[in-house]
Parts: C-alpha cells; structure tokens; sequence
C-alpha cells in the first residue's frame, strides 16, 4: 500500500496516476483541501476509474491541513469515519492530542474504543516524537507518547521514521505494542533528529529488512503504508517512478517472498 501523503500539494489524480503507474493496487488517503479527499462519491469515483482499492484514511491532522473540516479534532474523526465508511477503507489515521488539547485527549482516552466498536471502522493513533529545539533535550508538544501513556490506546499507528526520531527501537517498540498496532506507516531515516521518510530501501538508521521479517513472521494481519517525502524527485517523473517502484519491491521481498512462492498474500498485507 502507498500513501497519498507526499501529493499533498497536487491533485489526488496525480498521486493517484502515479501510484497505479509503479504498480501499487491500494492505496491510503490523506485527506486535505481536495476535494476529492473528503467527498465518498468523489474519492470512489477516483478509485474505481484507476482500480484502487481504499484501505485507509488519514484525518487531516497535519498542520497544513489544520483546518479541513474545521479545527476540532472530534468532528475531524467523525467525518474521517464516515468517508471510511463510505469508501470500505477500515481504518482512520489520527494524530494524538496535543498537551494542551486536554478535552480532546479525554475524549481519546474515554470514548475512542467505544466510537470504534459502533462505527466497525477503526480508530488509530500515530505514535510521534519529540520536539527537539536549540539546547533542549526535547520538548514534547503531544500528550500521552511515552510508553505506559500508549498503552491507554485500544489502537496504534506505528510510524518506523517517528520512531527513530524519538530514539526508539522499531523492532522492541513493535513487540511492546504488537497487540494494539494496526498499521504501519513505513519509511527509514536519516538518523538526524528529524522525520526525514527516506525510501525503504535507503540507507539509513532503521533495520526495517528485519522489522519487516519480524511482522511477517508475527502473522501481523494490519496495513503497511509505505509513507515518504519525495520531494527530491517530484519534478522527475522518470525518478520519481523508479523511487516508488523499488519501494514496492523492497516490501514485496519481505512481505510476500517471506510467506513463501506459492503464498497468496491477503490484500491488508500488500504494500
């Protein structure tokens, strides 16, 4: 599965074209100002006229995208759900609460498994990272991203970059948390300080051969959503096509040469 995220800027056709171009059949949807983001019969018509399928929606939590649907973060999730819903993508990205966000965090923590259990669409938090500025350590803007704080989370979104920014192994966080991940959001880092979304199969900090030897062997049934920053190629069509398609590669050696050549892998499992 690859996410729209690096096309927030272009059309969803153009990421879209593109996507199907290098030979990925599903997709996650980062919803922004598009329209065809946030509208279910736009974004159907779009998937069907390129033979995608929607496995996942990413509720405009970014700031660039802060006030899509508004600026409060519940009616964010409410109609993320719906577009969900309505498309058959079975899962929501969402962003945790900010410090200062406490009716919102109250609301994850009190009613966001409920909310999941009566929508069937399910509900997951992104694990971030500290904010590192000049001479500090590391200032942390989210609430409820240490590790006995995510375990108050019914599901999780397991992002590999923020958590080698936050210091963390993948592997250990992984098995920390193997019974409330959903999905990954995969790309590798620079190992800089910063959520850097390098391709999978760059050179960087993160054992992502083993990470994902590790979930293939864990029977892991969620979403792997490779999620870059591509902006070194975007005005490269030729690169930027042999970037997505060594991706697709790379997760295709692991997650279905793994299981075996005459494995059938289910669709949740295809990157």
């Amino acid at each position: 599965m690859f996410s729209t995220a690096p096309f927030f800027r272009q059309p969803l056709r153009e990421a879209f074209r593109r996507i199907v171009d290098a030979g990925f059949d599903d997709v996650e949807v980062m919803v922004t100002q598009d329209p065809s983001t946030q509208e279910p019969h736009l974004l159907n018509a779009l998937a069907a006229e390129f033979e995608l399928s929607v496995s996942a929606i990413h509720a405009p939590f970014l700031l660039v995208t802060r006030r899509v649907w508004g600026t409060d973060p519940t009616q964010k999730i409410y109609r993320a759900a719906h577009l969900a819903e309505e498309t058959g993508a079975g899962l929501v990205v969402i962003h945790p609460p900010y410090r200062w966000q406490v009716r919102f965090k109250s609301w994850v923590e009190d009613n966001l498994a409920e909310f999941t259990a009566r929508t069937g669409v399910t509900v997951a938090v992104e694990n971030m990272f500290p904010v590192r500025l000049r001479s500090e350590r590391g200032l942390r803007f989210h609430a409820s991203q240490d590790f006995e704080d995510l375990e108050r989370f019914p599901h999780l979104v397991l992002d590999t970059s923020h958590v080698a920014v936050a210091n963390l192994d993948i592997r250990q966080f992984y098995f920390q948390y193997r019974d409330q991940i959903r999905h990954v959001h995969l790309s590798n880092n620079a190992g800089k300080g910063w959520e850097s979304h390098l391709p999978v199969y760059q050179e960087g900090v993160l054992p992502l051969s083993e990470f994902l030897d590790d979930i293939t062997a864990d029977g892991f049934a969620g979403n792997v959503s490779v999620e870059l920053d591509l902006r070194p190629w975007m005005h490269d069509e030729a690169a930027l096509r042999e970037v997505l398609i060594r991706n697709r590669e790379f997760c295709e050696a692991h997650l279905v040469l793994a299981r075996g050549p005459d494995a059938t892998p289910a669709r949740t499992r295809t990157p």
